[in-house]
């Protein structure tokens, strides 16, 4: 038997979250800003990188042409081929992202007090990440400055795109200290 060693980076990629539609918000599935995305490997991690259905190309968070309406980038998930669904942000919408890595057990559903209170601070559309341990946030507003990651919490208003599943996050359980 070979054992792996322990910062190795397994050779499949993730399994992600499938996507449930119904618990995306109609105010987003009615903007043309989705793209789908698949995992890729970027030296010792999975990345997620996002695609044009309509081209089967990459797209670019900064090229609108690469982008397409829900209900196409759907049904090419659904079809197979992608692992996900996301959406793009822009200066042309009202939107921020904030993603929260790390912090949620999937198997528990407890959460780190620090999420929590971010959760319930910024009361918006929040759902599981495709890990299902950490959120992504979907709230109206724009960031004062750059966005960008520090520590566990990344945050962005335009030229990024967020993975969207649709997994609502319902009551948050604080993981006990």
């Amino acid at each position: 038997m070979t054992i792996a060693p322990k910062n190795s980076i397994p050779h499949k990629p993730p399994e992600p979250l499938s996507v449930l539609p119904d618990g995306i918000p109609n105010e987003l599935k009615a903007r043309p800003q989705w793209c789908n995305w698949k995992y890729a490997r970027a030296g010792e991690k999975w990345t997620k990188h996002p695609y044009n259905p309509r081209t089967g190309r990459k797209a670019s968070s900064t090229d609108i042409m690469t982008w397409s309406n829900f209900d196409t980038v759907f049904e090419a998930y659904e079809a197979g081929g992608y692992d996900g669904i996301g959406f793009m942000f822009s200066s042309g919408d009202p939107y921020t992202g904030v993603d929260l890595d790390g912090c949620r057990d999937p198997k528990s559903g407890e959460v780190e007090p620090w999420a929590a209170e971010i959760v319930r601070d910024l009361d918006s559309f929040t759902e599981l990440s495709p890990s299902g341990a950490g959120f992504h946030i979907l709230v109206q507003g724009e960031l004062q400055g750059r966005g960008g990651k520090r520590g566990s919490i990344e945050m962005y208003d335009m030229k990024r795109f967020f993975t969207v599943t649709g997994h609502v996050a319902g009551v948050v359980e604080v993981r006990a200290a």
